[in-house]
């Protein structure tokens, strides 16, 4: 199974960018990085120490339903090249595991599906998951926090 590491699209980031209200109406945050931990879902990288970037509330589903999962992420506040390898597991994923979970064609998640998945198995257990004709794709979230990491897709 190929799989495709996927970030939040160019639209959306460049909405944000622009003065765009996030998921729940409000403008974006600005604030300055100290280092490491404020991964942006754009370039699916961190953002470097001293570069400013945008805290916001982001919803990864085209609709509001009961499992349209809302939180807070990052965003460069500076345009960035979105993250385009394919089955290369994406730079800002550094944690030692993450919430590996399925989601089916109507945007709501296919239940026992999810599990907290060591990084160096994020890719070997979403192609697994992907295999399944129930499930449509699949998100990465913080095991911690349940912030949304970035999308994995069939390729």
């Amino acid at each position: 199974m190929h799989i495709t590491f996927t970030a939040m699209p160019t639209a959306d980031a460049e909405h944000l960018r622009n003065g765009g209200a996030d998921a729940y109406g409000n403008l974006p945050e600005t604030a300055t990085s100290d280092g490491p931990g404020h991964p942006c879902r754009h370039c699916l990288d961190n953002i470097d120490a001293g570069e400013a970037f945008l805290i916001l509330a982001y919803r990864p589903f085209p609709s509001l339903q009961p499992y349209a999962e809302t939180g807070p992420i990052f965003l460069h506040a500076k345009s960035c090249k979105r993250y385009e390898a394919t089955e290369v597991l994406p730079p800002m994923l550094q944690s030692p595991d993450y919430i590996v979970r399925g989601y089916g064609a109507n945007d709501r998640i296919v239940y026992g599906s999810g599990a907290v998945t060591a990084t160096t198995g994020i890719a070997d257990r979403a192609g697994m998951l992907l295999a399944r004709e129930d499930i449509a794709y699949v998100h990465v979230r913080s095991a911690r926090n349940n912030c949304f990491q970035c999308r994995i897709d069939r390729h």
